[in-house]
């Protein structure tokens, strides 16, 4: 069942993606709803799956990775226990930042993070074209990277100019 998510929770949504470290006293001051209403909501957003985590954003550099890649790969067999075994047994190899499942040529885009050029052809070689599931694996080093931390708040809350939207009934 999809989530009821009205117009406070997409606002207390954007502030925590804009710094998760916010004190409830201060979402709660910018939404304009008392602490333990706040608190309520959060509760239930992490009950309903909406909230999902918390991250600290740490420089790559700062920690010695010298270089990001993306590994794309195509994989001999599609069954969906063996893709999901290979994606849950890469994704645990700690040069490995996320795998995704995709449409087109390939079957994955690994997103990996090495010290250096040695380090990637190690990891490329060792960890994923000696597996005998893949069938080919094409690499393309990150240059730069631009990121977006906040996800679009596409949720269905009604019409922004509908004054009934965020209590979910008709307006009165």
């Amino acid at each position: 069942m999809k989530p009821r998510i009205d117009r406070i929770d997409i606002e207390i949504l954007r502030l925590l993606q804009n710094d998760a470290r916010l004190a409830i006293k201060q979402i709660a001051a910018a939404v304009h709803l008392a602490p333990s209403s706040v608190h309520d909501r959060l509760r239930r957003l992490w009950r309903e799956g909406v909230l999902t985590g918390t991250h600290a954003a740490v420089d790559a550099q700062a920690l010695g990775v010298g270089l990001e890649a993306l590994l794309m790969i195509e994989l001999s067999k599609h069954e969906r226990s063996a893709v999901d075994r290979f994606m849950d047994e890469a994704v645990e190899i700690p040069e490995v930042r996320s795998t995704h499942l995709i449409t087109g040529r390939y079957d994955l885009v690994v997103h990996v993070v090495a010290r250096d050029t040695r380090h990637l052809k190690d990891l490329a070689l060792d960890r994923f074209t000696s597996r005998p599931e893949v069938t080919r694996i094409e690499t393309s080093i990150i240059y730069e990277t631009r990121r977006r931390h906040a996800l679009p708040m596409l949720a269905d809350v009604g019409d922004a100019s509908d004054p009934s939207a965020a209590t979910g009934g008709p307006h009165r």
